[in-house]
């Protein structure tokens, strides 16, 4: 099987920190990098979780806001009523 370059940009530390990484572990860059295309390919996936953004409905200041209302709520400032639901 012919071989190809791939040609990726990346912080300097970061390139070298991953080159002691693998050096640690057994491995080269090379070889590191290759395992990662294999199990791209394998699963079909990038074969680990990519963190997402907070969903901004749980911020801070949307929390605070439905606590206070509970609390009001629970103080009698307040009244149940049936889901209303648009047609």
């Amino acid at each position: 099987m012919a071989l190809a370059t791939l040609t990726a940009r990346v912080d300097e530390r970061d390139k070298a920190n991953f080159d002691l990484f693998c050096s640690n572990v057994g491995l080269n860059t090379s070889t590191a990098i290759n395992l990662f295309v294999k199990a791209v390919l394998r699963e079909k996936r990038i074969p680990f979780e990519i963190m997402q953004a907070p969903d901004p409905f749980f911020s801070e200041t949307n929390m605070a806001y439905a606590k206070k209302s509970v609390q009001e709520f629970k103080d009698g400032k307040g009244k149940a009523h049936e889901l209303i639901k648009d047609i």
